[in-house]
């Protein structure tokens, strides 16, 4: 899945090789996905599309985002975002392709879901799209202990600790996948309740998201996801499916996994106590 690391680290690879090239063909939705959305319907986006110079790239959130022209291309969640040079291989099935005018191909394929919105600028009010461009960027220097203590409010309070920083967007494109790790090394428990954490330990859960997301970012992404040319990331992963039953790399003590909030959680017996 998109998340912040992932974002920022394809928006680079995408600004350093397809900004400044004219989309001559797209299709949209050849494929059809259950869960691929569009905005409107996928047979108007080459009318939409066509013609049109990649003008700019950014990162929102866990979302990545094309400039062309008057027009924007938001994809995010589950897509898969692949540069092909003229000549390679691509995949049979996508539910976005678009062909440059030297022949090299951004090919988009959806997961379990994700979004691939072709939309003219202003004109997509969805609530993950806006909020994600509203809210500052953690690794930004508006993103500071005084904004992420503000985050901290009395619905937090009686939640869990992977309910604040994974869910209501309340830190967009901070999810289930980044946040292992980062509870992980703050040494807190995804379910530990909110309410009895101290504010210490909200400082340096402040710290450990901003650095553990910065070390993700300029290793290029996670390990567990690929990048614009299909490599996988440089971060090493610790709290994911392969470290299950291999013992805390900083303790000793074993990793186990179980599920909660709709996904399942890595856990270190030894370093992240429920209490």
């Amino acid at each position: 899945m998109i998340e912040i690391p992932e974002a920022l680290t394809l928006a680079t690879q995408i600004q350093d090789t397809v900004v400044g090239k004219r989309i001559m063909k797209v299709v949209a939705g050849s494929s059809p996905h259950g869960f691929a959305w569009y905005f409107g319907e996928p047979e108007d986006y080459p009318a939409r599309l066509e013609n049109l110079e990649i003008s700019g790239v950014f990162a929102h959130g866990g979302k990545v985002e094309l400039e062309a022209e008057h027009m924007r291309i938001a994809l995010g969640e589950g897509v898969r975002i692949r540069l092909y040079q003229p000549g390679e291989k691509y995949p049979a099935k996508h539910q976005l392709f678009i062909e440059f005018d030297d022949e090299s191909t951004l090919v988009c394929t959806v997961q379990m879901y994700g979004c691939l919105l072709a939309f003219p600028e202003g004109a997509n009010d969805d609530f993950y799209y806006v909020v994600g461009k509203q809210k500052p960027a953690v690794l930004s220097e508006d993103f500071d202990l005084a904004y992420f203590r503000s985050l901290v409010d009395d619905e937090v309070l009686k939640g869990s600790a992977k309910a604040f920083l994974a869910t209501q967007q309340r830190i967009p494109g901070l999810g289930n996948g980044v946040v292992q790790d980062i509870l992980w090394q703050a040494g807190v428990h995804p379910k530990r309740k909110m309410g009895t954490v101290d504010g210490d330990s909200i400082d340096t859960l402040f710290a450990t998201v901003k650095r553990i997301l910065a070390e993700m970012t300029d290793a290029g992404g996670r390990c567990t996801e690929k990048d614009l040319f299909g490599n996988p990331g440089g971060y090493q992963v610790i709290m994911c499916n392969d470290g299950l039953g291999n013992p805390c790399p900083r303790c000793g003590s074993a990793i186990t996994t179980m599920s909660y909030l709709g996904g399942k959680v890595y856990v270190c017996t030894g370093c992240q106590k429920l209490t």
